[in-house]
């Protein structure tokens, strides 16, 4: 067993098979967090922290502690509205999530009917629309970029090429990207519109990057260009409200949503997010006071997170475009084609039903190394009674039937919104299982 480095913590760490990385106080073997292993108990004793048990604290500085402590409480910025996006909770509170390992074979048989039923008079057979964009070509031929990488790389170039083909790529509006983790897809819409022919639109330019995690290894901070404006929102996309972001207030850009596999309900609270809630300040805020000369106006309030100006809100939304993924996380309440599957005599339960049932298409009885990107998917469920009638190759078509059902939807919502939308495959199922991509624009284009 290697020793520990000099001035270093020498509490060894099991789990990793080897000593702790932290350095250790002056006179002192083990680092703060390990000071318990002294045998004069390192001063103060040591506690599990009440906010955080991952982490310990002593126990005469808890007080301290407890104030800057990165798990505690913080205050909701102005665009934090509880479950704005979320749809109606009514009759959600009883629904319970269908396993298909207790169904009977019976059961499955009509869901499957049901499922066939419901896609009379749609589309089944999605057109295949592989693009690319001239701003990643260099990094696609870099012999540095290992295949996981190129994989991300050829799934951003084809999402760019989609925009340029619909006319969304450009300057002079905010992209939105939900599900943003580390920025990447912001951070090459921003290298397709460094060069700007028209100088006079050249200063406006913003990237919105939402991400509810903290995220390391950020790109988005790395781009100080002058006339660019990115910020990033770390809040979940259920809770946020568009219309109060101060950055979006600041010139009223148009918008275009913009996510790189939008996780499940992630995409439903995101269309809510871009088409229900972005334009509702502007309705819901009094008129401003016609002051007379001998009134004093009051000053405006800043761009902070604290507030926003009165009657602000964010333009209008030029479009969007998704990659879709793992449909077996939706959920009923948040889904935004509701009205979609009551119209074709399904529910909530079916629905739920369809879920499980979408991972057949991903997952099934294909090796691991198959499954696309990184991404988290759940194995299919497998039960007698599925084994019984149904083949691999039938619970594949069927997962790919459902995922479609989904996200035809989807697709009637927007429509309901004024959108027309497609469903494509923008990439090829040997760099990712999950290919489709959900495109919309509005179906009469707003004047520039």
């Amino acid at each position: 067993m290697a020793a520990p480095e000099p001035g270093h913590c020498c509490f060894f760490v099991q789990k990793k098979k080897r000593f702790c990385k932290m350095v250790a106080g002056k006179g002192r073997k083990y680092c703060g967090e390990h000071a318990t292993m002294e045998e004069d108990g390192g001063g103060s004793r040591r506690i599990v922290c009440p906010l955080d048990p991952k982490h310990t604290v002593s126990e005469d500085k808890l007080q301290k502690h407890l104030k800057k402590c990165n798990s505690r409480e913080k205050a909701k910025p102005v665009y934090f509205v509880e479950n704005i996006n979320a749809g109606s909770a009514d009759g959600d509170e009883t629904l319970q999530q269908v396993s298909l390992s207790e169904l009977s074979r019976t059961e499955l048989e009509t869901l499957v009917d049901k499922l066939k039923t419901a896609f009379k008079g749609l589309q089944c057979d999605l057109e295949d629309s592989l693009q690319s964009h001239p701003a990643l070509h260099d990094e696609l031929h870099n012999p540095k970029n290992g295949d996981s990488a190129h994989k991300h790389l050829k799934q951003q170039s084809s999402i760019l090429g989609h925009l340029e083909e619909l006319g969304l790529l450009g300057r002079g509006r905010c992209f939105v990207e939900f599900g943003a983790g580390r920025g990447k897809l912001s951070h090459w819409i921003h290298e397709a519109l460094k060069t700007c022919e028209h100088p006079k639109t050249c200063e406006d330019l913003q990237l919105l990057l939402v991400e509810r995690c903290s995220t390391r290894f950020k790109v988005d901070g790395k781009h100080q260009d002058a006339g660019v404006q990115f910020e990033r929102l770390q809040v979940d996309i259920q809770h946020l409200d568009l219309s109060k972001v101060p950055l979006l207030c600041e010139k009223k850009l148009p918008l275009v949503g913009v996510g790189k596999h939008l996780c499940g309900a992630a995409t439903d609270l995101a269309l809510r997010c871009l088409l229900e809630t972005a334009g509702q300040s502007e309705e819901k805020e009094p008129p401003h006071k016609r002051l007379r000369p001998s009134e004093p106006s009051e000053p405006r309030s800043g761009g902070g997170l604290g507030s926003v100006p009165t009657g602000c809100g964010p333009g209008p939304v030029l479009g969007l475009t998704v990659a879709l993924c793992c449909h077996h996380r939706c959920e009923w309440r948040h889904y935004v084609g509701q009205q979609f599957f009551l119209q074709r005599g399904l529910g909530a339960r079916e629905f739920s039903a369809f879920c499980r049932m979408s991972s057949w298409a991903t997952c099934g009885l294909r090796p691991t190394n198959q499954r696309g990107d990184s991404e988290e998917h759940e194995p299919a469920e497998e039960t007698d009674a599925v084994n019984g009638f149904l083949s691999a190759s039938e619970r594949e078509q069927l997962g790919r039937l459902c995922k479609q059902l989904i996200d035809h939807g989807r697709c009637h919502f927007l429509q309901m919104k004024g959108f027309s939308s497609k469903l494509t495959r923008y990439i090829s199922s040997d760099v990712t299982l999950e290919n489709v991509l959900l495109t919309a624009v509005p179906l009469t284009p707003h004047s520039s």
